[in-house]
């Protein structure tokens, strides 16, 4: 198999009756094993099925487009938290990293946990860790120097 990989990227070359042998099927071999692997292999989701709140392609392409949002809104803002520090920045980026985080670790609650009970379980353990993170960087917000001050002292060390 990885000689065949080599072979069509051109990095290696067959010698004597290998060349014939493999001359006439190289064209050949990925369209029959694309077929057998069409018929044969289910259709893999990349996402599990749609689940409440999720059910139609529409409300999952608006899920997708907002985790984008998201992530190019952290892009800027982390640049602005040092430009600009203050209470507004700080609670922005309690709300950003918090959303940003549960969303990803929802991804991987969906890619790696299988079985109902212990979705819903790790699902409910999500949703108390992003309480928790929330409410923990709000209270450092509010009671201690800040997100960007934090950081800002963390740099100056």
């Amino acid at each position: 198999m990885a000689a065949l990989v080599l072979l069509r990227a051109g990095l290696a070359r067959p010698r004597g009756a290998q060349m014939a042998l493999l001359g006439r099927s190289l064209g050949r071999r990925p369209a029959v094993l694309a077929a057998v692997a069409d018929r044969s292999a289910p259709a893999r989701q990349s996402h599990s099925p749609p689940q409440q709140g999720h059910g139609s392609s529409k409300a999952a392409s608006l899920h997708w487009t907002g985790e984008r949002a998201v992530s190019v809104l952290l892009l800027g803002l982390l640049p602005a938290a040092y430009l600009y520090p203050g209470p507004a920045m700080d609670y922005s980026l309690a709300a950003a990293l918090t959303l940003h985080g549960h969303w990803g670790l929802g991804q991987v609650i969906t890619d790696y946990i299988h079985g109902d009970t212990s979705i819903k379980l790790a699902n409910t353990g999500l949703y108390i860790l992003s309480a928790v993170t929330f409410a923990g960087l709000c209270y450092f917000n509010y009671y201690d120097v800040g997100i960007c001050k934090a950081v800002a002292m963390l740099w100056s060390l």
